[in-house]
């Protein structure tokens, strides 16, 4: 008798690995493309700990209500090292082996260009909550943003170095081997030159990804008579480069981009980075309502504040929880349902997120504003101006 229940049970577990789902038909599987190790792992926990906040939130409510059925959800976490290669290998796998019904990342464009390629080439619905590259999303219909794009934070970071510290000269310094960076640095180049006119950015510096000295580079900025120096680089190498920059004798203003936004940031850079500048997507100090909210039950549970990716995290993550129930109904064949769930994420209008309300452009951005922080004397992340389209 034990020998035969024992039999029926292989036998079970056999047919539950030819018929993909069989235990899962009440299951909606998401995956979350996100470094959970390499340059930047803080980046990977905070989209992680966010995503695990709405899991959490909607399973035990019950879960996920799409027409006359509801799903628990199902996230699944694949780490792409912070490499562009292993985030394309990420894709293909959560795509074609785990089956999900959609992506959540990779967050920096170094990996989301590439991997958006991945997602729009096999029909899978991807959100990048963090990539402001307008190559992530330009020509491919299936994969969309939580962000603003590059060509508007670069403009509203030579606006404000212009109002703000009557900057007439302007030095870049930038890794020239990153997406990121590199397109943002040409932006504000532009928009800098196109106010104060060709030659006004007197000093553009740049490196390559890993390196950490940066003593050349600054010394010709210092030297070039610029009024401020604006990096748009990450926040492990931000810390380098104005602690550099301040040993070399640069007293002027620095300004930073969206990639600086980090619950790290502080604690690597300490009392250099007090009073500097930062365009980003929300702001944590001062914060009210929803955003609030999130901050504090973040805090609560994982004792942190939460930076712009756990933020942008939480809003790309509920974007595509909402398109999905905007379907009114699943059909089981997963083609057909990443179809339908793409045709309602370019739909969404005058969504309400914690970083703010959004509405997609055909191209799968969304229309917000921009946030300019300053790190007060706390080293806090304060609130200093909105800018919007």
């Amino acid at each position: 008798m034990k020998k035969a229940i024992l039999s029926a049970g292989v036998c079970l577990a056999v047919l539950t690995m030819l018929v993909p789902g069989v235990w899962a038909k009440d299951v909606i599987k998401i995956g979350f493309n996100i470094p959970l190790t390499g340059d930047i792992p803080k980046v990977g926990e905070g989209s992680k700990y966010a995503a695990e906040m709405v899991r959490e939130q909607v399973n035990g409510q019950g879960g996920l209500k799409v027409g006359n059925k509801t799903y628990q959800l199902d996230f699944i976490y694949e780490d792409n090292e912070s490499k562009a290669e292993s985030a394309t290998a990420a894709a293909i796998k959560l795509i074609t082996q785990d089956m999900v019904l959609g992506i959540i990342g990779p967050q920096s464009s170094k990996q989301a260009v590439p991997a958006g390629e991945i997602n729009n080439t096999y029909k899978t619905p991807m959100i990048s909550p963090w990539s402001t590259n307008p190559k992530t999303t330009k020509d491919r219909p299936y994969v969309f943003r939580g962000c603003f794009l590059d060509p508007f934070q670069g403009p509203v970071a030579a606006n404000f170095v212009t109002e703000e510290f009557k900057a007439k000269k302007a030095a870049v310094l930038f890794d020239i081997a990153s997406d990121y960076p590199k397109g943002l640095a040409e932006y504000f180049k532009q928009s800098f030159e196109k106010i104060h006119g060709p030659g006004s950015v007197v000093a553009y510096e740049t490196f390559t990804t890993k390196d950490r000295d940066f003593s050349a580079q600054l010394t010709k900025i210092v030297k070039s008579g610029a009024d401020v120096l604006f990096t748009p680089q990450y926040y492990d190498e931000v810390p380098l480069i104005v602690k550099q920059a301040h040993e070399l004798g640069w007293k002027k203003p620095i300004m930073g981009s969206d990639s600086w936004g980090s619950a790290e940031l502080m604690k690597l850079c300490g009392d250099d980075c007090k009073g500097l500048f930062f365009s980003t997507h929300y702001a944590a100090a001062g914060a009210k309502g929803a955003t609030k909210e999130f901050i504090e039950k973040y805090n609560k549970k994982y004792g942190y504040i939460p930076d712009d990716v756990a933020a942008l995290t939480w809003d790309s993550t509920w974007l595509m929880l909402k398109a999905i129930q905007n379907t009114n109904g699943l059909t089981g064949n997963i083609d057909k349902d990443r179809d339908a769930l793409k045709d309602q994420l370019a739909k969404i209008k005058d969504f309400d997120g914690i970083t703010g309300k959004m509405t997609f452009t055909p191209e799968g951005d969304p229309i917000k504003c921009a946030v300019v922080v300053k790190i007060d004397d706390k080293g806090e992340f304060s609130f200093y101006k909105s800018v919007c389209p």
